[in-house]
């Protein structure tokens, strides 16, 4: 299936399965990206282009709020549920959005949550000026295996083969290693170059020679096909999609949610991803690539303004109600910004003593702004019902 323009070279790969005896292999080794973009139809360009228009309007309407980073933590929920969906690890929008983050209820919900963590650890490193780094890829990874049975082999590049996925026709060979559908690069020094070269390509300036779409394309690409860790590729990788559009300036704000339209066409999305490695189908694939964020864009967008009309009409039960404290409006801003929290989480984002804070949230409760997500709970959390139904809502 590999031609011979892949973009890569097939290595003899040997182990012993302790079964069947010594078996020997090829996996793919992705030759390192150019400096200049792929050959790219027309049509590809335009799709390009719409992409480059839409991500535009998106960072327009980000910059014209009064607060965009009101917004990172519901989008970034919503991401966190979609990735990890299409790694396998699923639980319902509703549940992650309203999950406690210090004490989630199940193995599945500690993993989604821990995408929340490594995605504001990397913006937060970003911002504080920290260089894309294989140390700082290393620690993202391990932030989001941290609690699960994986958190031992994590935080750092494998140093062992891995597979991805299975042949249809995997009833007919002999070793597990050759049922694989895709065999990417081997631990050890090869994977290690690669991630390097890799890691100084996302770093380099590549204005006027690349377009910042086509530039992500690529880098989730390699990132994708060296595979460098045990687990948490596809999660680290997609994070690394909006990573890139932020540090090259396409967004101000990383309030871009793209997993939802790739895990709607999951298949479709490996298909191309393999495409580019077996026949160089670099055109196919970023055309879909820029598709998704198109797409992706759009809904986001969407979404955003959705939210900021919900938080209004919040504030507008407020304006109608006997209340009359700012707070209570700054309570609205709190229960955007975060989809389920505690009356510490609203002492300390208010400034206010803890009974203010109760005052407040029972305030809001009465007038239905507010709920509680578990009256039974020792622990009572809180949630926006027309904030929780919004999110919720079918748009993909």
């Amino acid at each position: 299936m590999f031609l011979n323009d892949a973009p890569g070279e097939l290595v003899t790969i040997r182990g012993t399965d302790p079964a069947l005896g010594e078996w020997e292999h090829k996996a793919f080794v992705p030759a390192p990206l150019p400096p200049t973009m792929p050959d790219l139809s027309p049509v590809t360009y335009l799709a390009v282009a719409e992409a480059r228009a839409a991500l535009a309007a998106l960072d327009s309407t980000g910059r014209q709020l009064p607060n965009p980073t009101l917004l990172r933590m519901p989008t970034l929920r919503r991401e966190a549920q979609s990735t990890s969906a299409l790694e396998g690890t699923y639980a319902p929008l509703a549940q992650v959005l309203t999950a406690d983050d210090e004490a989630p209820a199940t193995a599945e919900l500690v993993e989604i949550l821990n995408y929340v963590r490594m995605a504001n650890t990397g913006f937060a490193r970003a911002s504080d000026g920290w260089p894309l780094s294989v140390t700082m890829l290393s620690e993202l990874q391990g932030i989001l295996m941290a609690g699960t049975s994986l958190e031992p082999e994590s935080g750092r590049l494998r140093d062992g083969q891995v597979v991805i996925g299975r042949r249809d026709d995997a009833a007919t060979v002999r070793f597990p290693v050759e049922a694989a559908r895709f065999v990417p690069s081997p631990g050890g020094h090869l994977l290690e170059a690669g991630v390097r070269d890799l890691v100084d390509w996302m770093r380099s300036d590549h204005r006027g020679m690349i377009d910042p779409v086509v530039a992500a394309a690529m880098s989730h690409y390699q990132f994708e096909t060296l595979h460098p860790f045990r687990d948490g590729n596809g999660r680290v990788g997609r994070f690394l999609i909006v990573l890139h559009l932020q540090s090259t300036g396409v967004l101000a704000e990383p309030t871009l949610t793209v997993s939802p339209w790739f895990e709607a066409r999951r298949s479709l999305y490996y298909d191309h991803l393999f495409g580019v490695s077996t026949r160089h189908d670099w055109d196919g694939y970023v055309r879909f690539f820029a598709e998704g964020l198109r797409q992706a864009a759009d809904m986001t967008r969407m979404e955003m303004v959705a939210l900021v009309a919900v938080q209004a009409e919040l504030k507008d039960v407020i304006r109608a109600s006997h209340l009359r404290a700012d707070s209570a409006h700054a309570l609205v801003d709190v229960a955007v910004a975060n989809p389920t929290f505690t009356v510490r989480r609203v002492e300390a984002e208010l400034g206010v003593s803890y009974g203010r804070a109760n005052k407040l949230v029972g305030q809001l409760v009465e007038l239905g702004v507010l709920a509680v997500v578990d009256p039974d709970a020792y622990k009572r959390r809180f949630f926006a019902p027309r904030v929780l139904d919004m999110l919720t809502r079918e748009s993909v």
